[in-house]
This record gives C-alpha cells, sequence and structure tokens, in this order.
C-alpha cells in the first residue's frame, strides 16, 4: 500500500506546483483575484489546474481501492502514468490547448484502469 500512498503524494505534490504557478502568474500576466480571466496563456494555465483537480478526485480512491483489490504492486503503473499524462497535459495545454491529447488520453486511461480495476478486485473478493 505505501507505493499508492507515495504516488498518491506526489500527484498531489503536481497538483499544488499547479496552483503555486497560477497564482503567481496571476502577477506576471496581470490578473488579479478575484478574476479568472485576462490573459490567454493565464487561464491555460487556470484551466489545467482546474482539469487536475477534477480528475484527483477519482485517481485518489481509485489508487487506494486498486492497491488493495487488485495489487500494491501494479497499482504503480497507472499511478506514474497519471502523474505522467498530468505534467504532458500541463506542457501542451499551456502552449496551445488543441495539443492536449496526449496527456488527456494518459490520464484519462489511468483512471478508467483504476477504477474497472478496482471494480473488478471488489467483485472478486466479494464471492
Amino acid at each position: 500500500m505505501e507505493y499508492s500512498h507515495i504516488i498518491i503524494l506526489v500527484a498531489l505534490l503536481q497538483y499544488i506546483m499547479f496552483t503555486g504557478q497560477v497564482g503567481f502568474s496571476r502577477v506576471k500576466y496581470g490578473v488579479e483575484a478575484p478574476k479568472t480571466v485576462g490573459n490567454d496563456i493565464w487561464e491555460r494555465m487556470f484551466r489545467v489546474q482546474q482539469h487536475t483537480m477534477e480528475q484527483l478526485i477519482i485517481f485518489i480512491p481509485g489508487m487506494i481501492l486498486f492497491s488493495q483489490y487488485i495489487s500494491a504492486l501494479w497499482v504503480v503503473v497507472p499511478g506514474i502514468t497519471f502523474i505522467i499524462g498530468r505534467q504532458v497535459f500541463w506542457h501542451l495545454y499551456v502552449k496551445n490547448p488543441a495539443s492536449r491529447g496526449l496527456g488527456m488520453i494518459l490520464s484519462f486511461f489511468s483512471n478508467i484502469v483504476l477504477v474497472i480495476g478496482s471494480l473488478i478486485g471488489i467483485g472478486l473478493a466479494a464471492f
């Protein structure tokens, strides 16, 4: 279970980094709080932060349940794939939102594996 906890914490550190970049970039791009619009690059960074938060809601319980019901070792694969996917998503989305596909696919696929795998594991344990 430690692998899943470490990966979750790394994903949360990544999210903190995204949040920090959004906050610090407010001054650079002249987006005064509480505004959420005003500069295209800043808006892209803000959207990545928000998209990541939406994905973490699926990712965190998926990691815990997959680790418990499928494998505390194999959870590393979708876990690291998710983190890489989020980083790729950040880079591509800020550069050009239309190019975000690879990062989104990596993150979304990881979450699908975690949720469906957990459902199968729980189902097998129940019967």
